[in-house]
């Protein structure tokens, strides 16, 4: 390219709009001087390269150090590639193909030249020599749309990533994993930490997630200066709005010194409030803000069905632990343990139940869960107990007590189904008489040796099928038996004929004592479980002559 004009131009340039890295592919070097003289005044580094080949190895090493420059102006007679075979070799690249490729030249160029620029990949065509402000004119308009594309990019980037986070909002089990996930999600939308509170009457339920913020984490009383403010930020109508608080105000163990951002939402008046809060980022385009209000929106949506279900929750525990017994009757000749464990606080209240009563023929103790995971589950669990208590008055048997139990809940609750298993032992005797509807089988574990499933079944309650006859069993001085719920064993994933073996072999080298028994069981399977716990064991009690079992 001939220095002629371009040369005697340099003095006439101006300052960029903004300063941006522009690589220069010229062989002739006054050329590359007097294009990189002409960017430079107008506020741009320049990285001059003669060739091609040079040209390569300077993006590599740039793309390696994460400065790749933001456009390169490219000469067409270069003496190793063309610069149209240059440019089809960056743009190839996924690293480099966002770097906007201005080619120029000095030869007469027609149609064909600035066409075959364009096939390329390139984004303009310069014929040179050409005034300086045409030279600035063309980099600035190659780097606004490369700028433009790229915040097309990022903000479709920031849609999918709005959409994700909603569905994992969505998610959330309960207020505190709805506002952890909410922190991440806000985290990930603005590239800088974030808290999330929601505020559900006198408790907080917060989450934050860290993008290099000083340690240590923020404490209760910070979190608690921090809702305070939230508190009195929000309005009583429903809406979303961001609000500005100055560092003096909002406490540093969050995002250090400085400002925050926050997003209150609410979906009505009454409803829960909540929070995003970010430290102040720049937002010029707008863009952001706008998700994390949508995000905050979503968030309090989120909130509403987990406050229900906490409160039916709350109700459904309540019922459980009011009409569960405390204690079970004391039988001579007998000791009796029993174990009832809530699912945890993520899992839904299902209708898991135990009982143990002293009547005419025997000490009835039996198992069962209402199938199904709700309020009206626990309901229908106390009717069955109630109604299982009355009919044991009348005729104790099991077998007879499994038909008339059907019978009532085909009557007054068609939709539901229920499994039951109803042991009656003689602690005299040992005799024992089984009646089992759909549930586990008991386990009969004796002084020594290996405990056996009774052989016991039938089909659900509430389905009007014909039962079998109970099973008889006899129990030896010394010989538990046990009943549990699949809460304590099912797993997903593993069949339930693995887990009763699993419990079984355990049951086998339980120690004597129907506490340790139990304890032991909770101890090895009942941990982190999802659904409720109940076991119920009964041992009858040792004769003089009994041997000692084997210590276990």
């Amino acid at each position: 390219m001939p220095r002629g004009r371009l040369v005697n131009a340099i003095a006439t340039g101006s300052p960029a709009d903004r300063s941006s890295t522009v690589l220069v592919v010229d062989d002739t070097p006054a050329n590359r001087y007097a294009m990189g003289a002409v960017l430079s005044r107008a506020g741009h580094r320049v990285v001059p390269v003669a060739s091609a080949g040079e040209a390569l190895v300077e993006l590599d090493l740039r793309m390696r150090a994460g400065a790749l420059p933001d456009v390169a102006l490219v000469d067409v007679g270069l003496p190793d590639l063309s610069g149209y075979e240059l440019c089809r070799r960056v743009k190839a690249l996924p690293s480099l193909a966002g770097i906007p490729v201005v080619h120029f030249s000095a030869q007469p160029s027609g149609t064909d030249a600035r066409c075959r620029a364009l096939d390329a990949g390139g984004e303009a065509y310069l014929s040179v020599p050409a005034e300086p402000e045409e030279i600035r004119a063309v980099v600035r308009a190659a780097l606004r749309g490369a700028r433009e594309l790229t915040d097309i990019q990022a903000q479709s980037g920031r849609l999918v990533l709005l959409s994700e986070t909603v569905v994992n909002v969505q998610g959330a089990r309960c207020l505190s994993e709805l506002a952890g996930t909410a922190a991440d999600a806000a985290a990930r939308l603005t590239g800088h930490s974030a808290a999330a509170f929601v505020l559900g009457g006198d408790e907080t339920h917060a989450g934050l997630s860290r993008r290099g913020a000083p340690a240590p984490a923020p404490g209760a009383v910070e979190r608690e200066a921090a809702a305070a403010l939230v508190r009195r930020l929000m309005c009583a109508a429903g809406g979303v709005r961001t609000a500005l608080v100055p560092g003096s105000l909002w406490p540093t163990a969050y995002f250090g010194p400085g400002a925050a951002r926050l997003v209150l939402a609410r979906t009505g008046e009454g409803h829960l409030p909540v929070c995003l809060a970010t430290p102040v980022y720049e937002d010029v385009a707008g863009r952001v803000g706008p998700l994390v209000e949508q995000l905050a929106r979503a968030v309090a949506l989120a909130a509403e069905p987990l406050v229900m279900y906490e409160r039916e929750r709350h109700v459904a525990l309540t019922l459980q632990r009011n009409f569960l017994p405390a204690e079970l009757p004391h039988v001579p000749g007998t000791e009796i343990a029993f174990r009832y464990v809530p699912a945890s606080q993520q899992a839904e209240i299902g209708g898991d139940f135990y009982m143990g009563l002293h009547t005419s023929a025997g000490f009835l103790m039996g198992i069962g869960d209402v199938v199904g995971h709700s309020l009206d589950a626990a309901t229908v669990m106390v009717e069955i107990r109630h109604a299982l208590r009355a009919y044991s008055i009348e005729d104790p048997c099991p077998a007879r007590l499994v038909g008339r139990l059907d019978r009532m809940l085909q009557l007054y609750h068609p939709e539901f189904t229920a499994t039951l298993c109803l042991a009656l032992v003689d602690p005299v005797t040992g005799r024992t008489h089984i009646a089992n509807a759909g549930h586990i089988p008991p386990l009969v574990v004796p002084a020594r040796g290996e405990a056996r499933y009774a052989v016991a079944s039938g089909p659900l309650l509430g389905l009007g099928l014909p039962h079998p006859t109970p099973t008889a069993v006899d129990l030896a001085p010394g010989d538990r038996i046990l009943m549990v719920t699949d809460g304590l064993i099912e797993t997903r994933g593993v069949d339930l004929s693995v887990s009763m073996e699993q419990l079984r072999d355990a049951a086998s080298a339980a120690p004597p004592a129907p506490d340790a028994l139990c304890d032991m069981l909770l101890s090895r399977f009942g941990r982190a479980r999802g659904d409720d716990i109940a076991l119920i064991a009964l041992r009858l009690a040792p004769s003089a002559s009994t041997p000692a079992p084997a210590s276990a």
